[in-house]
């Protein structure tokens, strides 16, 4: 099994930044890739950000390109993801996830095998 515990999240204004971590824990040579997702009121878990523990390129939803930035500290088994020029609309809670196998459709929830418990991001206008 695998734990990852989430961090960082609070309450910014808009065009401010943040930057949440997730460790992992346990058997974390299972790893094979990591992302991140977002799920706002209402609305369905949202695909943020992926990276490939063995180094390869990472990948970005559409809303966050050029803004976030998704990056990985092996010898920690830690991921991050810095977030800047924030939006209100980028307001959710924001969930890590692990792949056991890195999948093709790396943006579909699905294809992850573990997953944090949350933390909350609040971009105020």
């Amino acid at each position: 099994q695998v734990q990852l515990v989430e961090s960082g999240g609070g309450l910014v204004q808009a065009g401010g930044s943040l930057r949440l971590s997730c460790a992992a824990s346990g058997r974390t040579f299972t790893i094979n890739s990591m992302g991140w997702f977002r799920q706002a009121p209402g609305k369905e878990r949202e695909f943020v950000a992926n990276c490939c523990w063995s180094g390869a390129r990472p990948y970005y939803g559409d809303s966050v390109k050029g803004r976030f930035t998704i990056s990985r500290d092996n010898a920690k088994n830690t991921v991050y993801l810095q977030m800047n020029s924030l939006k209100p609309e980028d307001t959710a809670v924001y969930y890590c996830a692990a792949m056991k196998f890195f999948s093709a459709r790396y943006y579909d929830r699905t294809s992850y095998d573990y997953w944090g418990q949350g933390t909350q991001v609040t971009v105020s206008s």
